[in-house]
């Protein structure tokens, strides 16, 4: 017997059982079902992105490789007209995602869906970082915890509410009671009236307590809670591989994990990105680069192919051993062509990755291998120039440590292409062991 097999045996007989007994939990259900459902919106908004960025944006990988801007002076002109549709689409993630998940749970508390979605996205709002002041006109409200920002505070909500309102909902002396003429759609409002005043109440209260904590309330603290201890650390490979395990369990709870960590990332490496790129741009060359150990030098380059999670490599495991796993593969094919270009939420939210213990380990371990091969050849061992220009993200990754070298190490190119075998080596026996419990599940329900 093969080491694969060997671990394939051991994986189905202790991780499947296991991701199944979970998968089961009703919260866990709940929050899965909330992420398929809100796939579509998700799927959509990563073509438009795909679109904007990779074709219409002038620094956009097949633009530059069909020298569009020369063609179309006025080519990022074209950017606005798409733009909006992430405004509907991503950009309120956070909303969508805690109303469905109070649908979800509601319903399997067997309560009132709707209200209790409906009531979510109210108490969402109050607990939401208060109005900024502006100079002049009416105070604005910040939109970044809207989107993937605010996922994790969505999903708590929705799950507390879709929790609380069926169990109170249940409760006879809390009813209020409207005569038979009374529509039933009224009717039920005003029966789940008394529920509703003490989820908001609560919600209020339990916002002044977080807005005494942090002026921007629960948002602003659980912020700062993931960004407090990294706050002193400097840019190396361990602060590097710090990060990528951060951002990386922080997708697996339903966070947008780089997008957490960005703000501190982009304080420890800002200086260094600008060094590096006025060095290159002095010496045409990136030898010699102040800082070879970046974060887009080292996980830009060789850990994120594909996306958070270097799911590259995911796609394409699922083509080798998920066949005939339906579920796996109708996703894998949808998230192919994003994906090529590092953008993979249709995985992340489609597959799902976030809460399902099948994919953790993988999702993790991925890129930080990766990582460590990117800093052997670059910082150790030198066998490739540094990756110190910003090619930009939606370049395909295994190109990445080529161009953002200053192509002209095909190596780079080899160490890039390197990556993807590894990712899609350490992710087979996982999407094996996936395909098995999917298609056991399958037969079990026809």
């Amino acid at each position: 017997m093969s080491i694969m097999d060997s671990l394939q045996e051991k994986m189905e007989a202790t991780l499947v059982p296991f991701a199944a007994k979970v998968n089961g939990q009703r919260h866990v259900a709940a929050v899965r079902d909330a992420f398929t459902l809100a796939f579509p919106m998700t799927l959509a908004g990563s073509i438009i992105t795909l679109i904007n960025y990779a074709i219409l944006s002038p620094d956009g990988f097949i633009a530059k490789l069909l020298f569009l801007p020369k063609f179309f002076p006025n080519l990022a002109d074209y950017q606005a007209v798409l733009s909006p549709v992430l405004n509907g689409t991503a950009n309120i993630m956070s909303i969508l995602i805690v109303f469905l998940t109070a649908y979800k749970l509601a319903e399997a508390n067997k309560g009132d869906k709707v209200l209790s979605a409906v009531c979510a996205i109210g108490v969402f709002f109050i607990m939401y970082p208060p109005y900024i002041a502006q100079e002049a006109g009416a105070p604005a409200l910040s939109t970044g915890y809207l989107g993937a920002q605010g996922l994790f505070v969505a999903l708590i909500i929705g799950l507390i509410v879709g929790e609380v309102m069926p169990r109170l909902q249940a409760n006879k002396k809390l009813v209020i009671r409207m005569p038979d003429a009374v529509p039933p759609a009224v009717a039920q409002s005003f029966n789940l009236l008394i529920p509703i005043i003490f989820v908001l109440v609560t919600g209020s209260i339990l916002n002044y307590v977080f807005n005494m904590i942090e002026t921007g309330g629960i948002q602003e603290v659980i912020y700062h809670a993931i960004q407090a201890p990294f706050s002193n650390l400097g840019g190396n490979i361990i602060t590097i591989l710090l990060f990528v395990v951060v951002q990386q369990f922080l997708w697996i709870l339903g966070i947008h994990g780089p997008n957490t960590m960005s703000a501190l990332r982009t304080v420890m490496f800002a200086e260094a990105g600008v060094a590096n790129l006025e060095y290159f741009g002095t010496h045409g060359t990136t030898i010699g680069t102040p800082f070879p150990i970046t974060w887009v030098g080292i996980n830009d380059a060789f850990g994120n192919t594909g996306g958070s999670g270097a799911t590259l490599g995911l796609i394409i495991a699922i083509f080798l051993v998920a066949r005939k796993d339906k579920q796996q593969m109708e996703i894998g094919k949808l998230a192919a062509v994003p994906g090529l270009f590092n953008i993979n939420e249709p995985l992340i939210f489609g597959l799902p990755i976030v809460m399902n213990p099948i994919y953790l380990i993988p999702f993790i371990l991925a890129p930080v291998v990766c990582n460590i091969v990117g800093f052997l050849c670059v910082g150790v061992f030198e066998l490739i120039p540094p990756v110190s220009v910003d090619v930009g993200w939606t370049t395909p990754g295994f190109l990445i440590p080529f161009l953002g070298s200053g192509a002209n190490n095909f190596l780079s190119l080899g160490i890039g292409i390197l990556c993807v075998v590894i990712s899609t080596c350490i992710y087979l026996p996982f999407v094996r062991a996936a395909a098995s419990a999917n298609i056991k599940k399958q037969q079990e329900e026809n």
